[in-house]
């Protein structure tokens, strides 16, 4: 009877762990802009954070004052690269879209197609000069050019030991005039995060 009562208590203990390794992952959906840190990569949070604080230092600096006086209208920007040097693959374009939905809400500037959205609107009106009507066809020469141009860097630096990482980053963005070259504005961005993973203990 021992044995009976010792099998019966493995088997539904075997049973347990069986049922809990086949349950598939617990998938919660958050608002988009909930501060989700997991690895202490960066992430969404970073990019939409530093775009935010970046571009809002950029917008009230003497640069825009001084553009709107001379062009006697807001000027026109386009956001150029944005070079990742970090330790981390990043997606730089999620940042780039970031910079440039903030530079747009703000109504302060006017804002034009980056290269690579260019080509393709170049290709259309192309086409539309083959098969669109001519009341409807959009011809070329009459794309506007940009007055500032957004560049950036970001860089990070790793520091590990035992269970505990250190990430530290630094964002740099300048603008550009267009006309001569200078860079009309600087701004750069720090952020330290400090990561500690738990140890297993039974």
């Amino acid at each position: 009877m021992f044995n009976f009562k010792v099998a019966g208590a493995l088997s539904v203990s075997a049973m347990l762990i069986l049922s809990a390794c086949a349950t598939g992952p617990k998938v919660a959906r958050v608002e988009s802009e909930a501060v989700t840190d997991v690895s202490g990569r960066w992430n969404d949070t970073d990019s939409r954070l530093v775009a935010e604080e970046m571009l809002k230092d950029a917008l009230k600096s003497q640069w825009l004052e001084n553009a709107a006086k001379e062009k006697g209208k807001a000027p026109t920007v386009i956001v150029g690269t944005v070079v990742n040097r970090s330790t981390e693959h990043i997606s730089v374009q999620t940042f780039i879209k970031d910079l440039e939905r903030e530079l747009i809400n703000s109504g302060k500037v006017d804002f034009v197609a980056g290269k690579g959205e260019r080509e393709e609107i170049r290709e259309e009106r192309f086409d539309q000069a083959v098969n669109a009507s001519d009341e409807t066809q959009k011809g070329p020469g009459k794309e506007v050019g940009a007055d500032f141009m957004l560049k950036g860097v970001l860089n990070s630096i790793l520091d590990e030991a035992g269970g505990t990482k250190v990430i530290f980053y630094q964002i740099d963005l300048e603008m550009y005039d267009m006309v001569n070259n200078k860079k009309v504005w600087i701004g750069q961005k720090k952020i330290k995060k400090v990561v500690e993973r738990k140890r297993f203990s039974f």
